[in-house]
């Protein structure tokens, strides 16, 4: 089993569920890692596709978290970062069960934005409240702790938690906003009043140009257990 730049070598290859444009694939490519990406939407693939064909090991599918497309016990590690909320998850862990090896193991992980601790935090809080009518439906759909060691069940491992951020201009905050799936878009009657006061917001919190946008990214790892 080939060695990793990283010193591992259990893992020869991995796949990055919900891969959207790359940039998770990108940190185990840059490890030293194969993976394949594996993501439904064709837009964000070929994004993926452009930033990262220039790797050796890197290729993806046009497929699902309960449909991978990809052969049987064909891979190491079976991860998803900021994507496993949308997953179906009864089918998910047949699939992940059905693609790793019998050493593979899971990892998925995402950032949890943080709702208080500074004005810049719950004035955004608040911003998605006014103006974003889907903002609550897709919050509530993040699991918690108990929900994921369920999922798991006896093949659960390991969770950790640590903090997270990114200092951000408005640009940056703005471009932060507009990737998230409830933010009204161009066309909607909401759209320009949100940019309207996520402007004023930001002249009103940001130190030297910029905000400081926490987190806490939240892992999660484990073997995979039949569904």
């Amino acid at each position: 089993m080939r060695r990793s730049r990283s010193g591992s070598n259990w893992f020869s290859s991995g796949t990055d569920i919900g891969a959207g444009t790359g940039l998770s694939t990108k940190l185990f490519l840059d490890a030293g890692h194969p993976v394949t990406a594996v993501e439904p939407n064709a837009a964000m693939r070929a994004a993926a596709d452009e930033l990262l064909g220039g790797y050796k090991g890197y290729r993806s599918v046009a497929g699902t978290a309960e449909a991978t497309t990809l052969d049987a016990a064909s891979v190491d590690l079976a991860s998803a970062a900021q994507a496993f909320h949308w997953f179906r998850k009864t089918e998910t862990k047949r699939e992940f069960a059905r693609i790793l090896k019998p050493r593979g193991k899971i990892v998925l992980f995402w950032n949890s934005r943080l709702l208080h601790g500074s004005p810049f935090l719950e004035g955004y809080e608040a911003l998605l409240q006014r103006f974003c009518p889907d903002y609550a439906r897709v919050a509530e759909t993040y699991p918690d702790s108990a929900a994921m060691a369920d999922w798991f069940g006896e093949g659960f491992e390991h969770q950790t938690v640590f903090p997270n951020a990114q200092l951000l201009d408005f640009d940056g905050l703005r471009g932060r906003l507009m990737s998230s799936s409830y933010a009204p878009r161009a066309g909607d009657e909401r759209h320009e009043p949100m940019l309207a006061a996520l402007r004023a917001l930001f002249e009103a919190t940001q130190k030297d140009g910029s905000v400081n946008f926490a987190y806490e990214t939240r892992v999660y790892a484990g073997r995979p257990q039949p569904a």
